[in-house]
């Protein structure tokens, strides 16, 4: 089991949640999420995998994933809050969401701001690709 921060609760996404996801969003400068704010609000709703980590009762950083329960847990989306970096918050969610899929590998995409953390969690780099219908 994940040791968490103190006082770190972690529980299912709720749709109240959108508004304080979607200031995460911003100040990531995540502009395509930001425009598109109902699609984003949508993809919450629709994605089994999608936690709030809450300290001291606000929201310190969100997991957005897909799953297939057997072979792969991909990470959409962990965002958290610039005062709250640095705490365990972002482990602790990656850890609850691999401990619910045990049998499956997390993956995620990091850019180059992200890249050295999940370096730091023993994540490994591997090669992708993406396209959009109109690319």
């Amino acid at each position: 089991m994940a040791i968490e921060p103190m006082g770190l609760t972690i529980r299912p996404y709720e749709e109240k949640d959108f508004f304080e996801i979607n200031l995460l969003n911003q100040a990531e400068a995540w502009a395509n999420l930001v425009e598109k704010q109902e699609d984003t609000k949508q993809a919450w709703a629709n994605s089994p995998v999608a936690f709030v980590a809450e300290w001291d009762g606000k929201i310190a950083g969100c997991l957005r994933g897909l799953t297939d329960g057997s072979i792969t847990l991909y990470i959409c989306e962990l965002l958290i809050h610039q005062e709250c970096r640095g705490q365990g918050i972002g482990k602790a969610l990656l850890d609850h969401a691999h401990q619910l899929y045990p049998k499956t590998r997390m993956e995620l995409l990091a850019g180059s701001t992200s890249h050295t953390y999940y370096e730091s969690q023993s994540f490994r780099p591997f090669y992708g690709f993406r396209k959009t219908l109109l690319e």
